[in-house]
């Protein structure tokens, strides 16, 4: 399967946690110079690209989140040991033996460090680890650390993107996938004449309350809406049927629901209908847990939104070894496409 994945190499790799996404901004500002109409950054940091359709009787926006889970540092203790406050939501176990970045006047890379097991009482050993009981080692007295960090500085997860069959496998999978999506498709979109405007939007903070969405969603004020971000494959051993939410390369997910939106049936139908007509491999998704900027979108547009979403299958979310398949990125961006081109052709009346 053929997608540019040099490109998404590149998007996963680069440090951005909740409120610090410059660096992603930036690259997706590169990305995109002359193939949209507009390009611009409202105060809280969403950078919002503008492809003009042929009515702007109506505007259309799809909102894909910049930032990855990461930590802030919260504390330097007189042995050059750092503590930690998470920006997004984390699984204490997903973090043992892993390298992380600091960024503060120089990158440095630490270790994530806890009591050694063989220290440990028996009870220690058979209790879950807790998030405050990890600290981040830099190898430096607090001499040397405190010359290049300071509280407040932001921490990244340390893992390059690799392919791995017909898969991609890296850190912040979750949602740099969905960015790579969103820029692939407003190329494709390049010099293609689409019915109303198209607002697509990277935005900020998703990972800490979907913060950078509410406040896109109330400036574009659109019609339609798609969220595009990651969601769970539990297609791994011992998992329930029930359990799976979708299966890794079974196609594009069609948001039914999450924990924080209910998609409205007339879109979930549309795009349903789209992916029929353009023979492009799709499931259901409806995740119990977990909230996206679907929710942010569908309620703070004026009149509110006929929002969905298209969402990437992903294995081992919210950890370092991250999972897509690349037939599935593939579908997304192909869906995202002919949804956002063929919306005039639809009765969106309700029935």
């Amino acid at each position: 399967m053929s997608i540019n994945v040099a490109l998404l190499k590149r998007i996963c790799e680069t440090p951005g946690v909740p409120g610090h996404e410059q660096k992603v901004r930036e690259l997706i500002t590169k990305e995109l110079k002359g193939v949209v109409d507009e390009i611009s950054v409202d105060n809280m940091g969403n950078l919002i690209a503008l492809k003009k359709g042929k009515s702007d009787a109506k505007k259309v926006m799809a909102a894909a989140h910049m930032d990855e889970i990461g930590f802030i540092i919260s504390h330097i203790d007189d042995n050059g040991f750092l503590r930690f406050h998470p920006l997004g939501g984390f699984d204490p176990k997903t973090l043992t033996a892993q390298r992380v970045i600091v960024h503060g006047k120089k990158d440095l890379v630490g270790v994530m460090g806890t009591k050694p097991i063989h220290l440990m009482t028996a009870e220690e050993r058979v209790k879950p680890l807790l998030l405050n009981d990890f600290f981040i080692d830099l190898g430096m007295k607090k001499s040397e650390v405190i010359k290049f960090i300071e509280v407040g500085n932001t921490v990244t997860r340390d893992r390059e993107l690799i392919e791995m069959g017909d898969c991609v496998n890296c850190k912040s999978i979750d949602n740099r996938v969905a960015v790579f999506i969103l820029i692939e498709t407003l190329k494709e979109l390049k010099g293609k004449k689409i019915p109303y405007d198209f607002y697509g939007v990277f935005t900020v903070q998703e990972e800490v309350g979907i913060r950078g969405a509410q406040v896109a969603a109330h400036h574009v004020d659109p019609h339609f809406s798609f969220c595009i971000d990651t969601t769970i494959a539990f297609d791994t051993p011992g998992a329930k049927p029930e359990e799976m939410v979708t299966k890794l390369g079974d196609g594009v997910a069609i948001k039914i629901m999450d924990s924080s939106a209910i998609c409205d049936y007339r879109m979930v139908r549309y795009m349903k209908q789209q992916a029929d007509k353009a023979k492009i491999k799709w499931q259901n998704e409806l995740l119990p847990a977990g909230g996206t900027d679907t929710a942010g979108m569908q309620r703070m547009a004026k009149y509110g939104t006929i929002a969905g979403a298209v969402s990437i299958p992903t294995r081992h979310i919210h950890s370092v070894i991250e999972m897509a398949d690349k037939h599935d990125i593939k579908g997304n961006i192909d869906l995202l496409n002919v949804c956002v081109s063929n919306l005039d052709k639809y009765d969106w009346d309700f029935k």
